[in-house]
């Protein structure tokens, strides 16, 4: 509530909207074969509530940025029910990774392009309208670099050993601070 205050009033109502959504994710893996895509929708909240926040309305670079987070949630929270795909079946928990069997690598690789290609729409559109260009590419490097880590990362996966499904999915957190240092350098140079 103390942080909730603090935001301009569009972004509360922002922020307000997700409770709804929030309520509702426990039940999700008894109604859909996605659970992983509603975490996506709710994990990620805080990108338009940090956007408006920020600017004080919705844009299309907000869009495809949280377009991009939703799809990185459900390639990675897909690797982590990898883990529980047994124990899921046997007590009728739906998951991504029952849904997609044999198909997983394939279902990950998409979410994983998607979400570097949203990434990178969303840097182009924020950044190209102010005329930066050199920020504009160092933001896109981080997007790049973050891009380079999760190909690395799925290049290592077993899918069929839960080691090495908790190490991939761990390094999600590597791949999310990757673009960290460019983005400062990018605000930096704009």
């Amino acid at each position: 509530l103390v942080v909730l205050l603090q935001l301009r009033l569009e972004a509360q109502l922002v922020a307000l909207a997700s409770l709804a959504p929030v309520a509702a994710y426990p039940f999700m893996k008894r109604i859909t074969w996605w659970p992983q895509a509603w975490l996506g929708l709710v994990f990620t909240w805080g990108v338009p509530v940090g956007w408006v926040a920020v600017t004080g309305r919705a844009d299309a670079a907000m869009l495809w940025l949280y377009g991009g987070t939703i799809f990185w949630v459900v390639g990675y929270d897909t690797i982590y029910a990898m883990q529980d795909r047994e124990d899921d079946a046997l007590i009728g928990v739906k998951s991504t990774a029952r849904l997609f069997g044999a198909q997983t690598r394939p279902w990950l690789r998409g979410f994983f392009v998607l979400t570097i290609l949203l990434f990178g729409a969303a840097v182009v559109l924020a950044h190209a309208p102010q005329g930066r260009p050199l920020a504009m590419a160092v933001a896109l490097a981080g997007v790049w670099a973050m891009g380079w880590h999760i190909t690395w990362q799925m290049a290592r996966l077993d899918l069929d050993d839960p080691a090495s499904c908790l190490r991939a999915f761990r390094a999600n957190r590597d791949a999310g601070l990757i673009p960290v240092p460019f983005l400062a350098i990018a605000a930096w140079l704009g």
